[in-house]
């Protein structure tokens, strides 16, 4: 059978599909991210920020003067 990789956005969702799995004896592993969570936090915010439009683009022209 195929691989499935799923991303849950927290441990109350994480917890919800490890038991779902368990209950129909699905073999699963577990990996831990090997990024610390406070920096995760900081790239979500910043992707967040880019999407709302809070950025500054600089002309690469301008960079060195």
């Amino acid at each position: 059978m195929g691989i499935l990789i799923a991303h849950p956005e927290n441990k109350e969702k994480s917890d919800a599909l490890k038991a779902f799995m368990k209950a129909l004896k699905i073999q699963f592993e577990e990996e831990k991210s090997t990024y610390d969570p406070k920096f995760v936090k900081k790239i979500k915010q910043s992707k967040d920020d880019f999407e709302a439009g809070k950025f500054k683009a600089i002309n690469t022209d301008d960079l060195w003067k």
